[in-house]
């Protein structure tokens, strides 16, 4: 059975309240998002009414909103002691997740991607789990190893082997997105949590040679770069960087203010994936410069704010509570960078949901969890600052 914190009983106050500006950040992107969504994967274009469009992807999108809610209230109702206790366990149910996506049966393979368990009529990918495991247990490591934090062989070594296991098991689906979120959440608990410098540095140019001879000896990722590199190229334009070309088709029509909701022309089965990976596309297209500043403002504004209440928690000398916070900005943080840059040709063409604001069920889920472990974070401060006990 899931412990749980007693309730409030600080002389007679009222429970600490959820952190008004993360439900404000979050509300204003399912909302946004929402409406993106429903722009993105309705039939009708520019100037029809919306109640003749296809409803099904809203409908499904909302449903996964509901799910996600449910799952981030569950698991705020949980003491980080908890998740703390059951850290190892959580990270090898991670990675015995990533093996059960390679099984026949129990793996689903879409688009020539295997990255997605079968549950009776449903399906989850495993990576977003393991987003939410990784940062778990890569928080609880660092706390339980701080004095070895300077040491390679005691401070790094331990974690390194099961970091290096999830890499290629996510490397066997293949899904290089996840792998470098995943990396950035372990390594960014790891080096605010006191890992030495040198270490650091050392690890980072190590995994930035690995996925560049990774990328130099997979054929078709070493194509995308160079479609990356010229998008308007006769030999990529309608092959590997098509859909690059027109997502910044998207962005350079939506000017200042953006062509108005439902008006977005490369939604209409030019731009694949419009709803999910570059669906800050249609934003560009259809609100302009404006929308996607309010966009990445708010995820500013949610990732700071994850940032401060890590801080506080510390300041507390709750640390895992507090490198868990920290993590789940670091890891928005990387998230959104790649979405944007992808979208907008800052970076190669890598498929990864914008938090929130995406459809995907599995990616709403693990966002929703976060978040859950977020406001856990600060409540518990909250009873602690008000003299209470969690």
């Amino acid at each position: 059975m899931i412990p749980r914190d007693d309730d409030w009983a600080g002389g007679g106050s009222a429970a600490p309240g959820l952190d008004t500006e993360t439900l404000i950040c979050v509300g204003a992107l399912l909302a946004f998002g929402t409406v993106m969504v429903f722009s993105a994967t309705s039939s009708i274009g520019a100037g029809a009414a919306f109640a003749f469009a296809d409803t099904g992807e809203l409908k499904r999108h909302l449903a996964s909103i509901v799910l996600a809610l449910a799952a981030g209230a569950v698991v705020y109702r949980v003491p980080m002691s908890f998740w703390f206790r059951w850290s190892n366990v959580i990270g090898v149910l991670g990675i015995l997740a990533l093996m059960c996506v390679l099984l026949p049966y129990v793996g689903k393979s879409v688009n020539g991607a295997r990255r997605w368990i079968q549950l009776g009529g449903f399906s989850i990918q495993a990576s977003e789990l393991v987003k939410v495991g990784a940062l778990i247990f890569a928080a609880a490591f660092t706390v339980k190893r701080q004095e070895y934090m300077h040491s390679f062989l005691s401070g790094f070594t331990p974690i390194a082997l099961p970091m290096v296991l999830i890499a290629f098991l996510l490397m066997q689906q293949p899904d290089l997105g996840a792998t470098a979120v995943i990396v950035v959440e372990i390594m960014g608990v790891l080096f605010l949590g006191g890992l030495s410098l040198t270490i650091f540095l050392s690890v980072t140019a190590i995994v930035v040679a690995f996925v560049g001879l990774m990328i130099y000896m997979t054929p078709w990722r070493l194509s995308r770069v160079f479609a990356y590199l010229d998008p308007w190229s006769e030999e990529y334009v309608l092959g590997q960087s098509y859909q690059l070309s027109h997502s910044l088709i998207a962005f350079g029509r939506g000017e200042i203010f953006g062509v108005g909701l439902g008006g977005s022309v490369e939604k209409l089965n030019y731009l694949p994936e419009a709803h999910t990976d570059f669906i800050m596309a249609v934003i560009a297209e259809e609100t302009g410069f404006v929308g996607v500043i309010l966009v990445l403002f708010l995820f500013y504004w949610l990732i700071r704010r994850a940032f401060e209440i890590g801080r506080q928690a510390i300041k507390l000398e709750r640390y895992f509570a507090g490198l868990l916070a920290q993590g789940v900005g670091l890891w928005y943080g990387a998230q959104v960078v790649v979405n944007v840059g992808v979208a907008s040709g800052a970076l190669p063409t890598k498929g990864l949901t914008l938090p929130f604001v995406s459809f995907g069920g599995s990616a709403l889920l693990s966002s929703m969890i976060a978040i859950g472990l977020l406001l856990r974070v600060d409540r518990e401060n909250k009873i602690l600052m008000r003299g209470g006990q969690v």
